[in-house]
């Protein structure tokens, strides 16, 4: 297929189901802050047994490695396994092993966001899919997304990938209309979901340097399951990309403009989309 692009600004229309990837990392921060709103987890406590916060988790700054760059996980996924348990991966990963002090450093971190689910799921006293549609979704009126399961969730959808296991995405998986991840973001940051003080802490950025090479990124920056920063082409947007086998996906607000747009690409090229979703109305 070819690029898909959706806005809060177009016409609207009936968008299909395409994975989220990590665009899903955002709903389950909108998840931990709604617990946070709600008094049941707390952004600058330790978590048990371990030095880092809710807060160092949802911004990457934990020192928990990742798993995408490990080459025995990625060998496994070409060739179409089942995914390890959760406890395998950590292991192959070293994951007790912190790679910088929590709050000391920034690292992109699939496994921080692992832990971030089992703790929404957690605290919520729910499995994560239910969690999310009570905290996420349903109050911004959105249905028809859900966490992937298995092999047969991704069958049919743009860009899929046979054989491909969305166990790979340990924090999981959500599959859904791109018009709701619209609808998601642009609800999150117009309206009252969040506390406007907690909203506020969740939009500021830890900013992690000089341009991107070729992406569209001049000054990039990490709030808490949010990507926030200025783009090349004197932008500030804020929301979240993500890709996997098969297919990449961004989705962001321009709260000059107060407009949201997605969009979806069967194909690798993140950069493309990237910038056609930036300039999108």
């Amino acid at each position: 297929m070819n690029m898909l692009l959706v806005s809060t600004a177009s016409a609207p229309t009936a968008s299909p189901v395409v994975p989220w990837w990590s665009f899903s990392k955002t709903a389950i921060a909108v998840a931990a802050l709604a617990l946070v709103r709600d008094g049941l987890l707390h952004l600058d406590d330790a978590q048990p047994d371990t030095p880092y916060t809710l807060r160092h988790l949802l911004q990457h700054r934990s020192g928990l490695p990742d798993y995408g760059g490990l080459a025995e996980y990625q060998a496994a996924v070409e060739r179409g396994d089942d995914p390890w348990p959760a406890a395998d991966l950590l292991l192959r990963c070293e994951a007790a092993r912190l790679r910088y002090p929590p709050g000391e450093g920034w690292a992109y971190s699939n496994i921080g966001y692992w832990h971030l689910a089992q703790i929404v799921a957690h605290a919520a006293g729910e499995p994560l899919g239910m969690a999310l549609d009570r905290l996420a979704f349903r109050p911004l009126g959105i249905d028809g997304v859900r966490l992937a399961q298995d092999r047969a969730d991704l069958a049919g959808l743009p860009g899929s990938v046979e054989g491909y296991h969305p166990g790979w995405v340990y924090h999981g998986l959500l599959i859904g209309p791109l018009q709701a991840a619209v609808r998601l973001l642009h609800g999150l940051l117009t309206g009252d979901l969040l506390p406007s003080d907690l909203l506020q802490t969740m939009r500021q950025p830890h900013w992690l340097g000089g341009p991107v090479t070729d992406r569209p990124w001049l000054a990039p920056g990490y709030g808490l399951g949010l990507m926030c920063g200025e783009t090349a082409a004197g932008l500030h947007v804020e929301g979240h990309s993500g890709g996997g086998p098969g297919s990449v996906v961004a989705v962001y607000h321009r709260p000059a403009e107060g407009v949201t747009a997605a969009g979806f690409l069967a194909g690798a090229d993140m950069a493309a989309l990237e910038a056609a979703v930036f300039r999108y109305t």
